[in-house]
């Protein structure tokens, strides 16, 4: 069970024409995602991803480089069942002996950042290996399914006022009862935001979940006097209204409305969890397992939104390997009740591996495949492999 290789691909897609949006981030015209691959020596693999951006595009060279010159030689000989041993050796480096004998993280330098999305993209593929070697999906080893399925919401909403009806309401008719809508800096103006969830919420009617994503686009003032503006919209969520470094502007806003606040998918390590905890920050908590630190450091911050009775959402806009390890938590978390389903062009999660992902009647299923249940499809990744 020893680990004989690590690998990690930076894959980028073009995005099909007609399923392309412009947010925020501009013109999305390409997927990126970074691939780890973990193989023993017996030949059996493990998969998982880290990611360099919370949304579809970023540049992935990076993340190979750690993985493949920092952290590959300190791992490679391991047993790969020590997930949890593994984890703290990357995150602690040539001091993890002093952390693994006195309980206590030594923390290298690079204790956030893309050092922790590529430490994300390892654990994920022990993870799964770990599955495959038992026979049993990954959602088992977190301790097994709080439920039978979850509704999920469709993510996606980019249409303006005219349109965002028509757009939301055509994921309800694939059967959504909730859907989210991206707001903030992308429309220029506060009053267009509040004008296009206005329209949403006639659009949908009342029975239909509405969450809003400003992306952290908004100033604490712009925020507050958006909430101001849709108090009577029924908003399910409103998700990172600032900058993820204001923890402090996002309490502020949280304090001024009823609105619950969401955020989190752009946090590394369940550190900073606690933190935008400890300042009253969130009613929802986001962990990216591609970002935060995989599925180990996700089911800790699990355990913080269950002991803080905050709602847990993992953020599962990336590829099927992300997005099959936030279901994995979701499922396995009694603070989770909802899962979020990429609703814009994702040839990542769709086109990536050969199992089909879907949501039946707006609802996923609880996890049955080993490991992560997924396998790439080799010549996709053989096509959009990117020379570094």
């Amino acid at each position: 069970m020893k680990i004989k290789n690590v690998e990690a691909y930076w894959l980028r897609c073009p995005i099909a024409k007609e399923k392309q949006h412009r947010s925020d981030y501009g013109l999305l015209t390409d997927f990126d995602m970074t691939l780890v691959v973990v193989t023993l020596e017996n030949g059996m693999q493990g998969f998982g991803e880290a990611k360099a951006a919370v949304g579809s595009s970023g540049v992935c060279a990076s993340i190979v480089s750690c993985i493949e010159n920092e952290i590959k030689p300190i791992i490679i000989g391991q047993d790969a069942r020590n997930i949890s041993r593994i984890w703290e050796m990357i995150y602690n480096g040539s001091r993890d002996h002093y952390a693994l004998s006195r309980g206590r993280k030594f923390p290298i330098l690079g204790r956030r950042g893309l050092t922790i999305s590529a430490l994300s993209g390892i654990d994920t593929a022990l993870w799964d290996l770990k599955g495959k070697m038992l026979k049993v999906p990954v959602l088992e080893l977190l301790g097994g399914s709080c439920r039978d399925e979850m509704p999920a919401y469709a993510s996606g909403g980019w249409a303006g006022v005219e349109k965002i009806g028509e757009q939301l309401n055509g994921y309800v008719e694939q059967g959504f009862k909730g859907v989210k809508m991206r707001v903030g800096i992308m429309d220029e103006t506060v009053q267009l935001s509040i004008d296009r969830v206005k329209a949403a919420r006639a659009a949908l009617g009342p029975n239909i979940k509405l969450m809003t994503d400003a992306h952290g686009t908004f100033s604490v003032p712009e925020a507050k006097a958006f909430c101001r503006g849709v108090a009577d919209c029924d908003v399910y969520w409103f998700e990172e209204p600032i900058s993820p470094d204001n923890r402090h502007g996002t309490a502020e806003v949280r304090a001024s409305t009823h609105i619950p606040i969401a955020a989190g998918e752009s946090e590394y390590t369940a550190f900073d969890v606690r933190d935008l905890i400890e300042v009253r920050a969130l009613d929802v908590i986001q962990p990216d397992s591609a970002i935060i630190g995989g599925i180990s450091e996700s089911m800790r911050v699990a355990a913080l939104a269950h002991a803080h009775q905050l709602e847990l959402a993992p953020h599962c806009w990336g590829s099927a390997f992300s997005f099959m390890a936030g279901v994995s938590i979701a499922f396995a978390s009694p603070s989770a009740t909802v899962i979020e389903f990429s609703s814009g062009g994702n040839p990542m999660m769709f086109d990536l591996v050969k199992e089909k992902i879907e949501a039946i009647n707006g609802n996923i299923v609880a996890p049955t495949l080993p490991g992560l249940g997924l396998t790439p499809n080799w010549d996709f990744v053989k096509e959009f492999k990117q020379k570094i």
